[in-house]
């Protein structure tokens, strides 16, 4: 069915459910994702900053001509500068300085204004750059990481679509942990439908510190920001699955090349730990899991260059 509107916002969620047909074993459970890259702005984010600013609207912690601060390292930060001016507010995006360039430039196209951090500070420096901006008259931080705002989003969209989709709650769900939001708010859900069902959280097997491990360097966009956030429900999940950045990439080119689904480096991570749901459980099941970007945001990566890869001759 085709949408006619003139709000942006209602080109948000009721993103479609694709069943995966050629990466799966035959005696593995069929796996169900969720392509988010189908919201306005092109990731489960804008979800996100939907109502994120909802919620501050209701709190009246927004007037129009307030500035909405977030500190992230892209698509909530997208989500936030396409729905923001939408609504009458400008837009600072709080970020490490080495983040690609491809973000930067989407988040300028779309009028945001940027202030860029020592990446040596981590996560925990964005928050101080945004806490100090928030202290401002007109200036409100959305505080992803910890807004319950976040997981709720995923209560009222995301898991009654799948419901909704599949006539029943899977038997198993697989997401990664970012903010933890997406997990949380999906299984809760979920669970309400199925309370057997099967939770596995995902991060990068190089920074495991849902294991209790210190954090570290890796690869896996979106996902393993080094802590425990505040909107995890750590009780939510049966089981983390630690993927390796790696083991993301390759399975981001077989979901490109084999699935023709064009997704970002977590939906590697969410479908490699899917799968191997999958296998446990068994043909009969089923198992959902999120791809929560498009590809084309990771363009400047190595994710997609291999030696397979078309160099150009030059003269």
């Amino acid at each position: 069915m085709t949408i006619v509107t003139s709000d942006i916002t209602d080109l948000v969620g009721n993103t479609p459910l694709f069943k995966l047909n050629h990466i799966v074993p035959e005696e593995a459970a069929e796996i169900y994702v969720k392509l988010e890259s189908f919201n306005v702005g092109g990731s489960v984010k804008t979800r996100t900053a939907l109502n994120l600013i909802l919620d501050a609207e209701k709190k009246n912690k927004l007037k129009p001509g307030d500035t909405i601060v977030e500190a992230t390292t892209g698509n909530t930060g997208v989500g936030l500068a396409l729905i923001g001016p939408a609504r009458g507010y400008k837009v600072l995006i709080v970020m490490p300085d080495n983040v690609d360039s491809v973000r930067v430039e989407i988040l300028k196209a779309y009028g945001a204004e940027i202030a860029f951090v020592d990446h040596e500070r981590g996560i925990n420096g964005l928050f101080e750059v945004a806490e100090s901006y928030d202290q401002k008259e007109g200036f409100t931080f959305m505080r992803q990481f910890s807004n319950p705002a976040n997981p709720e989003t995923h209560i009222k969209s995301t898991g009654p679509e799948i419901v909704d989709a599949l006539g029943k709650s899977p038997d198993g769900f697989v997401a990664g942990v970012g903010t933890g939001g997406t997990l949380s708010g999906t299984a809760a859900y979920l669970k309400r439908f199925n309370p057997d069902m099967i939770v596995h959280a995902v991060e990068p097997a190089e920074s495991a510190v849902l294991h209790g491990n210190e954090k570290g360097p890796h690869e896996i966009q979106g996902i393993g920001a080094g802590i425990i956030p505040d909107t995890l429900n750590t009780s939510i999940y049966d089981q983390v699955i630690d993927v390796t950045s790696q083991q993301a990439i390759d399975m981001t080119r077989k979901l490109a090349r084999e699935e023709s689904i064009f997704a970002g480096i977590s939906s590697g991570a969410n479908v490699f730990a899917a799968i191997e749901m999958a296998k446990q459980l068994g043909k009969g099941k089923v198992v959902v899991t999120i791809a929560p970007d498009t590809g084309e945001r990771y363009m400047q990566s190595n994710i997609f260059m291999d030696k397979n890869s078309y160099t150009p001759k030059r003269d």
